[in-house]
């Protein structure tokens, strides 16, 4: 009996002692799994800066060449416009010149007009319409 007590204490021994390293070998996991689990939310969070930071290169660029590219337009349109620029000056004093002569021939022409028209107004002569038939 004695024996058989003290191999049943030593296999107790020997399952507490397998216990607890599995014990410690679960603790060992569950933190090495916590340690990954933080180093992929790192490497998210330098991805997620990266594309940031990509994606404002990437727009200022775009508003650099944008800049650019409208400079050159204004230049080309200047360059195309600037004889045309001219002409447009010549057109507009035309027009100006053109509207005061039409305003002065109207100053010198509304008087004899309106007694024109005023007189095809007020001399009236009565005549019976050719196709008006006299019954009698």
């Amino acid at each position: 009996g004695a024996q058989a007590r003290a191999e049943l204490s030593a296999v107790r021994r020997r399952g507490r002692r397998a216990m607890a390293s599995q014990s410690q070998g679960i603790q060992q996991l569950l933190q090495a799994e916590k340690r990954a689990a933080e180093r992929v939310a790192e490497a998210r969070k330098r991805k997620h800066r990266r594309l940031k930071q990509a994606k404002e290169e990437a727009q200022a660029e775009i508003e650099q060449y944008r800049l650019q590219r409208e400079k050159e337009f204004k230049n080309k349109e200047d360059a195309a416009l600037g004889s045309h620029g001219d002409s447009a000056t010549e057109v507009d004093k035309d027009t100006i010149e053109k509207i005061k002569i039409i305003g002065a021939n109207y100053e010198q022409h509304k008087e004899m007009v309106l007694n024109n028209l005023l007189n095809l107004i007020c001399d009236i002569k009565p005549e019976i319409h050719v196709n008006v038939r006299i019954n009698g």
